[in-house]
């Protein structure tokens, strides 16, 4: 008797954010205390975080954020201009700074932007092996686990190639696709670099594969041998 089989595709990866936005780091020339609820108070020397995140009712004042507080600064209490992070979140990640990516993820910077390359934050933490900050991107809502850049590497593969097995079994657990080939035709279980890794992931695709549901139609219940 021939049955159909019927194989759920996995969920199409949500579309990366091509544009991150930007985050300004300006250093504190003088300590200022709140003057109001909506502004922060911050010791002379202190690096902000200034994003593009709203208008003041008030003029010369800039939205910032310092440690985990945010508000309102006075613009001429804080140099011009350090420097410019076009993309926060991939340097982020790439750097394991854990404290600025929650900075930038709260502030309202895209979790899942992409870098001239095609790189997600979530890619780079990945290839970095930075745990923690693999833990907190696959937090936030449509984390693009399974999106692949240029090369058609997706995070799966560059953990997996790097020899990264917690950050593996975190990217399978999130769900990612163990049956996604890059641009050489590689799947992430070909690329890594050990036998435990490439373990986990086929215990993946094995459990995955368990849930293959099997329809089955009116002709398929006819007795072959009529």
């Amino acid at each position: 008797m021939a049955a159909t089989v019927n194989t759920p595709g996995r969920p199409a990866p949500p579309k990366p954010v091509s544009k991150p936005g930007k985050v300004k780091v300006v250093r504190a020339l003088y300590k200022y205390t709140a003057q109001h609820s909506d502004e922060l108070s911050f010791e002379e020397g202190d690096l902000l975080y200034v994003y593009d995140s709203g208008q003041s009712s008030v003029s010369n004042r800039l939205q910032a954020r310092c440690g985990n507080k945010k508000g309102w600064i006075p613009a001429n209490y804080v140099e011009e201009q350090v420097e410019e992070i076009v993309l926060p979140l991939h340097e982020a990640a790439r750097r394991g700074n854990i404290s600025f990516l929650r900075e930038g993820l709260s502030s309202g910077v895209s979790g899942t932007g992409l870098d001239s390359a095609g790189n997600t934050p979530l890619y780079w933490a990945a290839r970095a092996g930075h745990e923690d900050c693999v833990k907190l991107l696959l937090e936030i809502p449509n984390p693009a686990v399974n999106a692949q850049n240029k090369m058609g590497d997706t995070p799966l593969h560059v953990a997996a190639s790097h020899g990264h097995l917690s950050i593996v079994n975190l990217l399978l657990e999130a769900g990612s696709d163990t049956t996604l080939r890059n641009n050489s035709g590689s799947t992430a279980e070909e690329l890594a670099c050990d036998s435990v890794i490439k373990n986990a992931i086929q215990m993946s695709q094995q459990q995955y594969n368990a849930t293959t549901v099997y329809d089955y139609n009116e002709e398929d219940y006819n007795d072959e041998s009529d």
